[in-house]
């Protein structure tokens, strides 16, 4: 399996799911992680569409194209997870119609939170959600 991870540095998780530059792809078998690499990440404007259009509603939910969201992802289509420290409602169901589980941490530790992932005992706080 392969869980993603949002950093700038592939030490930290970033903070906002939609400004991150990187992310960090962990491998994992039998609770083992077999290896790491970082991938690049589209940032928030495709094609010349911004992410935080005006008029369209609350951030992160009810505006922008979903292709948006969708080139986001487009290079962890093979992960079955992604750990952030925040994002909108809108990613958030985007990664969940993609097939993602995401989880919204606390922990900044790009490797303490994989290990948490790994134990079964992360933590999703999705009151951290906008």
């Amino acid at each position: 399996m392969k869980v993603a991870v949002v950093t700038d540095d592939g030490k930290t998780i970033s903070h906002h799911f939609g400004m991150a530059k990187y992310y960090q792809v962990y491998e994992i078998q039998d609770g083992i992680i077999k290896g790491s690499e970082r991938r690049p990440k589209a940032g928030h404007h495709v094609e010349g569409v911004s992410h935080h259009m005006e008029g369209q509603g609350t951030h992160g939910f009810d505006h922008g194209d979903p292709a948006i969201h969708n080139s986001m992802l487009s290079n962890i289509a093979d992960c079955e997870a992604i750990i952030a420290r925040g994002m909108g409602w809108g990613a958030f169901e985007a990664m969940r119609e993609a097939g993602l589980k995401p989880f919204i941490t606390d922990i900044e530790s790009v490797d303490e939170a994989v290990r948490a992932y790994i134990n079964g005992k992360l933590e999703s706080h999705t009151e951290r959600l906008h």
